[in-house]
This record gives C-alpha cells, structure tokens and sequence, in this order.
C-alpha cells in the first residue's frame, strides 16, 4: 500500500481493494475474458443447486488440495461439455459423474469436461472436481487476490483468502460467474490442530482427526455469490451477542486474535449499531439462518457473506483516516460499515454481470452516509457524502464492459454514492426514499440483477422517468452543469454537459428562498429581485456563472 496525502489517492486506495486489478483501465481484451466474464453455452445448460467444498490447507507448504462437488439441475437442452472454472497454477486432477472418470479439456483457466452421459431437463445431477495445487499467493491482499499466508505476532498461522474480482476460481473449482448462485452450500476445512478455521454460514461440527489435523463444517443455507466464499485460519477466539432485529433474534459471532480480545469487545460495538440502522433503511438482515461474523484478517477486509473480513487496525475511519475530509469520517470504522452494508448489496442483491458493479459499491458506499444519518442527522450525512466528491475523478463511465469480466471506474463508490444522494432529493420525501431502498431488498431479494431492472424499479417507484438521470451519471462521465447569468433582475439559465434529454429540476435559493428551477438544454428566463442565487448543495452537479 502507497502512502499517499491526498483524499483522491484514498478512493483509489478504496477501490483497489475491492477490485483486484480489474481497475486499470483495460480495453482490449482476450479470449480468455470471455471465457471468465460470459455465459458460454458450456455453462448456460445447467443451474448451480449445491456445493460441497472439502478441502485440506496445508500451511507449511502453502498447498491445498482436496475436491468440490457440484449438484446442478439440467434447465436446457445439454451441450457436450461442463465449463469449471480453475485458474492456474492449481489443477484438476479428475473429475468424476457415476463413479467414471471424465474427460477434462483445459484452455486456460476454463476447465471443459465431456459429459457422456444423457442429461435430461429438469434432471439433478452432481459431479466431483478433484483438485490440488499451490494457489496464487495474495502479494498485497486484498488489491490483488489469493491466499495470505501470514503469522501472527506470536508465530502462529494467520491464513485468509481474498478473491473479489479475480474469482473465486483462484483457489476453488466453480462455475465461476456472478449471474448463477449456488442455492446452498457446505465448506469443509481441514487444517493443522491448534488453528482454527471460519467459513460462511454457521458451524454444523468440528472434527478432531488422528493425524493432528482438524476439520470444521460450515454449512450456508442461503445462496452465496462465489467471491463471497471464503477460508480464514487463525488462532481465533471467539465471542458474541443477540442482535434484537427485525426478523428475530440474530447471532452475532466475533472471532479475532487472542491477543486482541478485548479491544475488539469495545471497538466492535459498532457492529450492531450498523446492524440496527441498515435494518432500518434496507430492511432486514438478509442471512438470518446463517448469523453474521466479523472475522478478522491479516489484510484490510472484505464482504464475505455473513463470514465478513476485518483488518482495519481497531482504528476509526480509514485505517484512521477521514475520506470525506469533514470529520465525520472518523464516527465510525469504514471497514466495518462499508463491508457489512455489502450484505444488502452485493451479497443479497448481486450483479449479474461485474460490469454492473456500481450496484454493489454506488449503494454501499450511500450506507455510509446513512449510518451518520441514522445516528447524527441528516446534515451530518450530508456534509459526509458531498465531501467524498473530491475522491471523484471522472476518468470513464461507472458501467463497464459486459461480458468480458470488466468493472466500470471506481468512481463507482462515491459518484455513485453522490448520484443516489441527488436521487434522494428528487423523491423530496424521506421515508418513501427509505420505502423504495428497503423495497429493493425485498424485490431483489437473494436475487442476481442488472443494472436495468435497478433503473426501472427506482423509476416505478419514485414516479419519475429516470432514464436520462441514470444514461447521466451511469453511462457518461459529464456532470451536467447549471450555467446561468443575473442581468437586471433576469436570471438565465440552462443546463449544459447532459445527455440528450436531461432535464433534473434542481433546487435553488434565491433571494433568500429555497425553490425548484426545471432547466433544460435551451435558456430560460425567470425575474428575480437581486443577484442572491446558489445552488443546493446535495445536488451533484456542476455550475457555471456567465
């Protein structure tokens, strides 16, 4: 990690995290981006039901072997092969359907395995997908993706996988793309005795072997993306509450450090704070039957669902930094809101396509104004989310290339958070806003989107045509600008900047008085007193005095 002195190398810092090398401007890509970022026909045949991932990590070597089972239901005529995603260096050593061995086709990091057998529509079938290898080593996790083989400060194993972006696929066999949820899931690690392992979901039994090793079962009883999945090995303690919520009592599990125990018990107090008002703004907790877990990590953190990492140091904001430059940055601990607002988006309502991405971080980021909204007023929220407009650059459009595994800018996080912020004042009533980000979590509930069904439900719901607002700030890096002149008790205005079509009203004061102005391409004209115009701040828009 760069030190770095200014807010726009933060957000930088921010996005990398979550993107693993995927923001960095690529335009032309591969054949093998296809093969990663599209529903080949190889994979379009059949629907994930079930995993069994049962693994062995062995620390020492950094190696992992072991195998996935695969349970899928045949939903379209079958082609002649099954795409498994596996990047290299690991391998697939057999794959196995009926108790015969298949044969594997490798191209890449695709893995294409002939099916012999008829498969019938509406058939549920399972396959076994034998593996081992030494995965990619995370060198600065979690900017880039893999394993972290740490220690700790009292030698010990310190392990976590981080692979958002990159895939999944870098340690495990998958059907690696976002668009197909696998319905359940059961992780089976098995490590070196004295270590502990913490996977999604909740923990069904721990298994203490003869060979000094042991296995614990997590089972997720709820659909998980595959970049959500994860393995962390530590020497962990654990403690934890019941979360009152809306849906019931809600376990509440912190495994840290022994070391850390109890500054973790004061500094994790933040947990059911977020808890208490995300279920107020999006609803409720969409993974009850599987808990929530903080889980510490020797990287920054991430959004693993209902297993969410944490390693930003027990310090408030930033890793101690204010990335809105107003101080309310530091009300809380970035890590642990930004990435437990994932839950709402990203992990309960998922991206189809990773070139939609701005749906999991444009939302996310939103949360964290609406944490300090919750918590110390609207004003505060505000000043919070218009100061992370100096993290915004502007470089290209928030959607991405579709199809090919490509994110849009990380603009995503706070132009995105700024665009839903303008949204907010448009609906000009607070709790509908609240109703329609709520009814987005049940709409989309468990579900994977795009970024049109987003659109329309927001405009079904707010009653107004969004479409020129999201081809704005969604699709071009114009922000419009609001240019007038003040000439002998005449305001002209206009808006410039804008897509075809663009007319946001926006708010104004002028003479003293907060009113709505509705500019379009073409002046026009409307008598005022003096020359006391301003623009509202909450808008995300620009101005330019003639």
């Amino acid at each position: 990690m760069k030190n770095f002195l200014l807010a726009f190398s933060a957000i930088l810092l921010i996005s990398t995290c979550h993107s693993q090398g995927l923001l960095q401007g690529k335009e032309k890509f591969t054949h093998q981006d296809t093969l990663r970022g599209s529903i080949t026909p190889e994979r379009e045949w059949w629907d994930l039901t079930y995993y069994h991932l049962d693994i062995e990590i062995k620390p020492e070597l950094k190696f992992i072997s072991g195998k996935n089972t695969i349970y899928y239901k045949v939903v379209s005529e079958p082609n002649e092969f099954m795409q498994i995603d596996l990047q290299q260096p690991m391998e697939i050593t057999k794959a196995i359907q009926d108790g015969k061995e298949l044969e594997v086709q490798i191209e890449g990091n695709a893995n294409f395995i002939l099916i012999p057998t008829k498969q019938n529509i509406g058939d549920i079938k399972s396959i076994e997908i034998h593996y081992n290898g030494y995965p990619r080593e995370a060198k600065r996790a979690p900017w880039d993706g893999g394993f972290s083989w740490k220690k700790d400060q009292n030698g010990k194993h310190f392990i976590a996988t981080s692979c958002q972006g990159l895939g999944a696929s870098v340690w495990w066999p998958n059907k690696d793309h976002m668009y197909d949820e696998v319905d359940s899931m059961l992780i089976s690690v098995t490590n070196p005795k004295g270590l502990t392992n913490v996977s999604n979901g909740r923990l069904r039994k721990l298994v203490k072997n003869n060979n000094n090793t042991v296995t614990s079962h997590w089972f997720v009883s709820n659909p998980i993306n595959n970049y959500g999945v994860n393995v962390n090995i530590g020497d962990y303690v654990n403690f934890s509450e019941v979360f009152k919520g809306e849906k019931g009592d809600l376990d509440m599990n912190y495994y840290v450090l022994k070391e850390n125990l109890e500054i973790a018990r004061d500094h994790f107090k933040d947990a059911p704070k977020m808890m208490k008002a995300f279920e107020h703004w999006f609803g409720p907790y969409p993974f009850y039957e599987d808990s929530f877990k903080l889980v510490e990590v020797p990287y920054l953190g991430m959004e693993h669902q209902s297993s969410v990492t944490y390693g930003n140091q027990y310090k408030q904001g930033y890793l101690g930094r204010d990335l809105s430059g107003t101080g309310w940055g530091l009300k809380f601990d970035f890590i642990i809101i930004h990435e437990a607002g994932h839950e709402w988006f990203a992990n309960n309502i998922t991206n189809k396509d990773i070139a939609d991405m701005w749906i999991h971080e444009g939302f996310t980021s939103y949360s964290e104004n609406l944490f300090l909204d919750y918590y110390y007023g609207k004003e505060a929220s505000a000043d919070y989310v218009i100061g992370t407009r100096a993290n915004i650059q502007n470089d290209k459009p928030l959607i991405g290339t579709y199809n090919v595994n490509n994110e849009g800018s990380s603009d995503m996080y706070y132009k995105g958070a700024n665009m839903l912020h303008t949204l907010r004042q448009l609906i000009e009533d607070d709790e509908k806003w609240r109703q329609m980000l709520r009814g987005l979590n049940s709409e989309f509930y468990h579900q994977t989107v795009t970024t049109k069904q987003i659109e329309d439900y927001l405009s079904e719901h707010s009653g107004i045509d969004l479409t020129e607002f999201f081809n704005q700030y969604l699709r071009t890096i114009k922000i419009p600008t609001l240019e007038y002149e003040i000439k002998k008790g005449e305001l002209k205005y206009r808006w410039t900047d804008i897509v075809e079509g663009f007319d946001m009203p926006i708010q104004v004061d002028i003479d003293g008085k907060s009113e709505w102005l509705f500019p379009k391409a073409k002046w026009q004209t409307k008598n005022i007193k003096s020359d006391s115009f301003n623009i509202d701040r909450d808008f995300y828009v620009n101005s330019n005095k003639i």
